[in-house]
């Protein structure tokens, strides 16, 4: 089992252990200080959500009249505010824990040595100031358009908003948490490219990617409407912007350190620095003199805003001249800080622009630092000194880079730097023989350095040509990476040319059902159950209500993903299917799936229909008159949509489904595609699979497994039953013909 386990992954691990030790030693010197720090922001933070915190959050974040946040269970409250204080205590505590562990720390070479107290502070209060900007953000600019679009949602769906504090705490602190990290972006990538961790040229060349990971996260997390999309992705992408800017301003500096004169750029440049002090200056002047702030007041009046510029020195309580003094003082130094790194960076790109050519040996110049332009403007001397392997090598590790123009360079002027040199040596053996002598072999001597060369270039031509094929997958055989593999690509690249037709389906099913779930349906719904209940019972004694900010949007997001899978499905096998039968998949006449196809729709059809109108509203109306006979009088009861969405879901679509599983039978068995023996003979591996799913797609417990499995099984007893007296038991099995498509 030693050997299981890498030497570098076990002395990492007992590394780690080492410095887990010397932590954990630590604090027992330094325990009660430790715990007092910790006592400290427990009880301050547990405090402080009693008194004002939950009163602040209510008030500034449901901005929705409906909204109204409860605790479900008589400890919620308090265990809630334990935990935020428990993590609280211990994010406060671990600096504590860190300083006083500095010394052993420093010892086993953990602790950061020879940077200077004011970078590590100014690191601190930057890395601060970024993330306390993103919680601004998040909780005076989103929260409120957000939790106002999801209550909104939830009340023309039908819903009440009523959530769970512990809930509804969890989402506000968990995506306050996520902007503030986001905020770090422009540190994070500045050290990372500093360090050279992750290189400035890769997050330039990736961006593209990063815009797509960020939307797609603000898809998974944040409401669907384009507006709240806009608020998560635009900031994140300028963000982002920035931060490429920052990084590119970080690694010039580091590439041209000798270069920087702070001085020297303010002495030259102090009539530019003083002229952009004057406009700051001016800028807020005009702004309060001359009605710029009435002007931005009238916008924000017209947007609904409650957030206004007050007249100069009124909020502070100090004098018109005063404030616009001050004001001005601090712009004007503002926009000369900023104008003075601007010209700092402007000397320092012209000097990064050659910032590899400058070493005075080329030994000196490393081509792993160089991109493709400085590769092919350096020095021929660089590639004269270069072997054939270290260049192959160079552009492999290029390739494995995905830096594709790199690996080329570096083979062009390989190559050109040999042709250099041939034609020297050729040049120097020319000069040595006699005019005569050298005329007659001069040809012969070209023609020799030219199949030289040629050889030359082709075998260096073949070796790049290696290193290029081993990132290809021309050459994959499927025997390599296994035949279900292949038959799953296969099958992938057949329908591609059709992927537009099924996303179409799917979005379009999936966009009608979602607009009318916003639209009231499930209220509709409601209001149609209930209203089935004796007449001694209110309507309003039964409601459908959120725990959850997003829980109603992600139930209705849950059942338009369904629909529009089960109305793609027959459509993609159809599409399919000719690559199925040629790989040895299936069988039979395709021309049945759109004959299922159809079914299946006129299946929901009817099956909805039955269940609305029916077996939901006698159910569901039993089941609130029986809780309500039983108990109190003007007791209210308060169904959770996760749950009351899918039992109505069941007991509508769910009808048209059970009603599918003996129509698909007989399709699939009129069609050729599964035989009834088939059939018959494979139910416990169907009934097997049934429960599985169940278990893991039914809400809870071992009740609702059966309660959804046993329905299925049993419209599988009645298609088999149905195929019985069809087929005879199988004595009247179709034989298996194969028509044309």
């Amino acid at each position: 089992m030693s050997s299981a386990v890498d030497d570098d992954v076990a002395r990492t691990v007992a590394q780690g252990r080492a410095s887990l030790g010397v932590l954990l030693r630590n604090a027992q010197k330094h325990l009660q200080k430790v715990f007092i720090v910790f006592l400290l922001g427990f009880l301050g933070t547990f405090m402080a959500l009693r008194l004002y915190i939950w009163d602040i959050l209510k008030r500034d974040l449901n901005a929705h009249p409906d909204i109204v946040v409860v605790a479900i269970t008589p400890f919620e409250v308090i265990l809630l505010q334990a935990k935020i204080g428990l993590a609280a205590g211990v994010i406060i505590m671990l600096p504590a824990l860190a300083y006083f562990s500095r010394n052993s720390l420093k010892a086993r070479g953990y602790w950061p040595q020879n940077i200077p107290r004011w970078k590590a502070v100014s690191f601190v209060i930057a890395s601060a100031t970024l993330f306390v900007g993103g919680i601004a953000y998040a909780y005076y600019l989103f929260f409120p358009i957000m939790f106002s679009f999801l209550a909104g949602n939830a009340v023309n769906a039908g819903f009440q908003p009523t959530y769970s504090i512990s809930m509804w705490a969890q989402f506000i602190f968990l995506l306050a948490f996520s902007f503030g990290l986001a905020a770090q972006l422009p540190l994070f990538m500045g050290t990372l490219s500093y360090s050279e961790i992750v290189r400035y040229e890769t997050f330039r060349d990736k961006w593209k990617y990063a815009v797509i990971g960020i939307f797609a996260f603000g898809a998974l997390f944040s409401p669907p409407d384009p507006f709240t999309q806009i608020m998560w992705g635009v900031p994140l992408v300028t963000l982002y912007g920035v931060s490429l800017y920052i990084s590119k301003i970080v690694v010039t500096a580091k590439r041209s350190s000798d270069a920087i004169d702070l001085k020297g750029t303010a002495r030259a440049r102090w009539n530019i620095l003083a002229g952009l002090f004057v406009v700051g200056a001016a800028a807020v002047y005009a702004f309060y003199t001359y009605g710029g702030y009435l002007a931005v007041n009238d916008a924000l009046a017209a947007v609904d805003s409650s957030y206004r510029f007050l007249p100069p020195g009124e909020g502070y309580g100090i004098a018109e001249t005063i404030y616009l003094g001050i004001a001005g003082a601090i712009y004007g130094a503002v926009f000369a800080a900023a104008g003075f790194g601007y010209l700092v960076y402007s000397g320092l790109q012209s000097t990064d622009d050659g910032y590899a050519l400058i070493a005075d040996d080329p030994e000196d110049i490393d081509l792993q630092e160089l991109d493709a332009a400085s590769i092919r403007a350096a020095p021929d001397a660089v590639f004269e000194d270069l072997d054939e392997d270290r260049a192959v090598a160079l552009a492999g590790q290029a390739m494995e880079a995905d830096e594709h123009g790199r690996a080329q360079a570096i083979l062009d002027r390989f190559d050109q730097a040999q042709e250099a040199a041939e034609a020297s040596d050729a040049d120097a053996d020319r000069d040595v023989d006699d005019d005569a002598a050298d005329d007659a072999a001069g040809d012969g001597a070209a023609t020799a350095a030219a199949a030289g060369d040629e050889a030359e270039s082709s075998f260096l031509a073949s070796r790049g040509a290696g290193v290029l094929d081993a990132f290809s997958e021309d050459d994959i055989d499927e025997d390599d990476v296994g035949g279900y593999a292949y038959d799953i690509a296969f099958v992938v690249d057949s329908i591609t040319s059709k992927s537009f037709y099924l996303f179409g389906v799917f979005a379009g099913i999936m966009a009608a059902t979602f607009f009318l779930l916003y639209r009231g349906g499930i209220g509709v719904l409601h209001e149609q159950f209930v209203s089935r209940m004796p007449s001694q019972f209110t309507a309003e004694q039964v409601s459908i209500v959120t725990l959850h900010p997003v829980e109603a949007l992600i139930f209705m997001v849950k059942v338009s993903v369904v629909l529009g899978v089960a109305a793609v499905l027959p459509l993609l096998l159809y599409f399919a299917w000719p690559s199925l039968k040629t790989r040895g998949l299936a069988r039979g006449d395709r021309r049945v799936l759109l004959v299922w196809g159809g079914t299946l729709v006129t299946a929901l059809g009817i099956g909805s229909y039955l269940g609305f109108f029916h077996v939901a509203p006698a159910v569901i109306s039993w089941l609130a008159a029986d809780v309500l006979t039983a108990g109190r009088e003007g007791m209210v009861i308060a169904y959770r949509i996760n749950n009351y969405g899918w039992m109505v879901f069941f007991l509508t679509v769910g009808i048209g489904i059970l009603a599918m599983i003996p129509a698909t039978m007989l399709l699939f068995y009129r069609g050729g595609i599964v035989p009834y023996l088939t059939m018959r003979t494979r139910w416990r591996e169907f009934v097997v699979l049934v429960f599985g799913l169940a278990a893991v797609f039914s809400p809870r417990g071992i009740f609702t497994m059966f309660l959804l499995g046993i329905p299925v099984v049993f419209a599988y007893g009645v298609g088999l039953g149905l195929l019985w007296m069809l087929t005879l038991d199988g004595r009247r099995e179709r034989r298996q013909v194969e028509p044309a498509d």
